[in-house]
């Protein structure tokens, strides 16, 4: 059974909540512990959309966004791109954000085709964001053809420490912040998890946040579930 987990988003500066992440998990049976999905790959699609539109019906959040996440593969998805398109629809005036993270293998997908997505996507009133920046192959050459079209770009600091980089974040986090800048969109610094780092944060005037530090994700239930 999967269900969607969710973590929020803040703004430290004007201690506000902004929006939630919606995170996939996955258990086989219900004495089984949730866990991320083995494959992401392996979840199918109908099975995504249907969790999509059952979470989206019942989610009422006073706030101002929603964000989910999809690799290549999944956002070039008819199906799916019809189903956030509905979420959208159902969830308005909170804004869903399409989150496309980084996946080996994803250079396998044209530029042209992702760039007609976002545009079919942002027609409809969602925005794009571009999760994983600086690591993996989400390195600025390689996504700097889709900056122009995102709203928003995320730094995992969990990726630089899976990467055994984490005296890079600092020069890094600096890097992408200009990079928010030049191109008018939104920076969230993702996997913060103890003040040290929620300092750095205040140190290079990152207001928007996401980590352990500030909430868990929690389990979203579906009226089905009781």
């Amino acid at each position: 059974m999967y269900r969607y987990f969710i973590q929020p988003q803040l703004d430290k500066f004007n201690n506000s909540l902004i929006g939630y992440e919606m995170l996939i998990r996955y258990r086989a049976t219900a004495d089984d512990r949730w866990t991320l999905p083995a494959n992401f790959e392996a979840i199918p699609i109908d099975v995504q959309i249907d969790l999509l539109k059952a979470t989206a019906s019942e989610l009422s959040l006073k706030i101002g966004s929603v964000s989910i996440n999809f690799n290549r593969k999944q956002f070039l998805n008819p199906d799916i791109a019809a189903a956030v398109i509905e979420a959208q629809a159902k969830l308005f005036p909170v804004k869903v954000i399409v989150e496309v993270t980084e996946e080996p293998g994803e250079d396998n997908y044209a530029l042209e085709d992702m760039q007609k997505q976002i545009e079919l996507i942002k027609s409809h009133g969602l925005q794009f964001s571009l999760d994983d920046v600086g690591t993996g192959i989400n390195v600025y050459d390689h996504i700097k053809p889709l900056l122009g079209y995102a709203e928003e770009i995320k730094f995992a600091m969990q990726n630089f420490r899976n990467e055994e980089r984490t005296d890079e974040i600092p020069a890094q986090l600096k890097f992408w912040r200009e990079v928010a800048v030049e191109h008018d969109m939104r920076l969230i610094l993702e996997g913060v998890e103890n003040d040290e780092e929620d300092q750095l944060a205040d140190d290079l005037e990152i207001p928007l946040r996401q980590g352990y530090y500030y909430g868990k994700p929690h389990l979203f239930q579906l009226k089905s579930d009781h």
